[in-house]
């Protein structure tokens, strides 16, 4: 077979599939039967699910004569864009707020809602290589839980991320991260999160 016929024959093969997220092999063959033990929920659709998280940045404060200069936009969305490898939404206001300065129908925001093997790919990345290079970094606050389990925190600069090479950034902005469960409370959602790794902060022992 010459070398071109050969080329065209492994060309035409199958790629092979991707590996699974690492995190969700984990949740699904070790943290789930975890929770049911230590929560009694042996029916596996009542445990928790981690449905998505949402990546959000604030662009109010940028606003100029109630539009937003092209270097802002342009930098968020692509912080957004190479940390989670999907393109965000541009939020635009619903009403005027007098206060804030904003009309309606300005850009006040960006946003990128992450699901299935993305969510989880963000999320190792986020535990692994995001959160040991913040600074100062002496683990993330407990108290970002609502009612229903879903967990929020923030991050003041996005050069955490390895992706990001603050050299070639206009500016520094922080980001908002929200981790939405379903079948949970805070509780079981923290759990769940500390079983796949994510640094909380310890509670200081009393002497």
């Amino acid at each position: 077979m010459s070398k071109t016929k050969e080329k065209e024959a492994k060309s035409s093969e199958p790629a092979a599939p991707a590996a699974p997220p690492r995190l969700r092999t984990k949740y699904e063959n070790e943290v789930s039967g975890q929770v049911a033990e230590k929560f009694g929920r042996a029916n596996p659709m009542s445990r928790p699910r981690l449905e998505k998280i949402v990546i959000s940045v604030n662009m109010g404060r940028h606003l100029e004569n109630n539009k937003l200069p092209a270097n802002v936009k342009d930098t968020i969305t692509g912080t957004l864009t190479s940390i989670s490898g999907q393109k965000p939404i541009v939020i635009k206001a619903k009403k005027s707020v007098s206060n804030f300065k904003v009309r309606e129908g300005a850009e006040t925001s960006a946003m990128v809602t992450l699901r299935r093997d993305r969510m989880w790919h963000f999320l190792d990345r986020l535990i692994n290589l995001a959160t040991p290079r913040i600074k100062d970094f002496r683990g993330l606050k407990t108290k970002g839980f609502d009612g229903g389990g879903n967990y929020s925190m923030g991050l003041v600069e996005q050069g955490v991320f390895p992706e990001i090479d603050m050299a070639r950034t206009n500016f520094t902005h922080g980001m908002n991260i929200n981790f939405c469960f379903s079948n949970s409370n805070p509780e079981v959602s923290r759990f769940v999160l500390e079983e796949l790794g994510m640094p909380f902060a310890k509670k200081e022992s009393k002497n």
